[in-house]
């Protein structure tokens, strides 16, 4: 799916032209954005395309409480193994978090792991500091659950936004010829930045959530987790009237394949998957973080309207134009990133078309 500069400057149908992710066959059909659907300062636009055929794979939820999935630690604080031994592909979307272990961890990329994969190394971030030993009678060397994604726009950006490049060299005395470049930071540089950013976010929005519920969501087990306060009960009783509004919305229709948030009147983050069966599988578990989110920012500014649907096409389609940056990943995957002005748009794709894209307004 691309977003043309026509369809971000007018209410045009958008197009799907990329191959879907469990089909070998392209499709063309017309895609189109609906909504709002507001509660509070949560506005929903839902995203409508044809689903590629066939089975949605397993979440990393799903899998993991089959046992067909095991998430270990390697002993690296920023990567973890993942082994699928199972006979169905698992889907793993980037911001997922992953409790137990010796320190809870959210993991960095999306991927689709083929059945029978064997161990896989994935990037992942610490969204608990402090512990490195097991908590209770959880596993240290294991997962056990993946119920929580990361609540927090900033956060995804941190972990994910390519580095940028240092300042001039302006003096090297060593090597004349480098003088007037622009270097990139070393990679565990980047990482230790990274991963610095991703905890004082963890900081940062337990402290807004316990401001906006009126209780400290940190959990005595550990203060310092990021899924342990988001089972803070009192959380969870504030998530509900959002989930309870807004849920059945992307329920409606089977040919829902994606969404798009806005918080406060303002765009702030977007899904799209290949099917409608892996987007009701991923909704709830979005859903919930994006009220977590909402909870965060309440009153922070006066009442907005939501945006319009010209601002949502100009969203997607300005990220879609962005400069583009490609890495490869593992089992046959690639990751795409591409910068626009005021967005980001990351893209896992592999032979068959997109796996997942994720859209972060900057």
């Amino acid at each position: 799916m691309r977003w043309s500069l026509l369809a971000a400057l007018s209410a045009s149908p958008l197009v799907l032209s990329a191959l879907a992710a469990f089909a070998a066959a392209p499709s063309s059909d017309p895609v189109r954005i609906s909504g709002p659907v507001t509660h509070e300062n949560l506005t929903v636009f839902f995203i409508h395309g044809t689903s590629a055929p066939g089975k949605a794979p397993l979440t990393l939820e799903e899998a993991l409480a089959k046992r067909a999935v095991e998430v270990r630690e390697t002993g690296n604080v920023n990567q973890l193994e993942i082994e699928n031994s199972g006979n169905e592909p698992v889907f793993i979307q980037a911001g997922d978090i992953v409790k137990g272990g010796q320190q809870d961890r959210t993991l960095m990329v999306s991927l689709l792991l083929p059945p029978k994969s064997g161990r896989i190394p994935i990037a992942s971030f610490c969204v608990e500091q402090g512990r490195w030993s097991a908590r209770g009678k959880e596993d240290v060397k294991t997962f056990a659950s993946s119920s929580g994604h990361v609540p927090s726009r900033d956060m995804k950006i941190a972990m994910q936004a390519p580095p940028k490049a240092t300042e001039p060299v302006t003096n090297s005395a060593s090597d004349p010829s480098r003088r007037g470049q622009t270097v990139l930071p070393r990679a565990g540089d980047e990482t230790s930045r990274k991963q610095r950013a991703v905890w004082d976010g963890v900081s940062r929005l337990q402290k807004n959530l316990a401001d906006k519920v009126g209780a400290p969501v940190a959990a005595p087990e550990s203060a310092s987790s990021l899924q342990l306060a988001l089972e803070n009960k009192k959380l969870v009783t504030e998530q509900k009237s959002y989930v309870e509004a807004l849920g059945k919305a992307g329920e409606a229709s089977d040919d829902v394949i994606g969404y798009v948030f806005a918080i406060n009147g303002q765009i702030s983050s977007g899904d799209v998957y290949p099917s409608n069966a892996l987007f009701r599988k991923m909704w709830t578990k979005l859903l919930n973080a994006g009220a977590t989110e909402a909870i965060g920012h309440r009153n922070d500014t006066p009442a907005a309207a939501p945006p319009t649907t010209e601002a949502v096409n100009g969203f997607l389609a300005g990220a879609e134009q962005g400069i583009k940056d490609e890495r490869p990943l593992t089992a046959g995957l690639r990751q795409e990133t591409r910068e626009g002005e005021k967005a980001y748009l990351f893209e896992t794709a592999g032979a068959k078309g997109f796996v997942h894209r994720n859209y972060l307004a900057k």
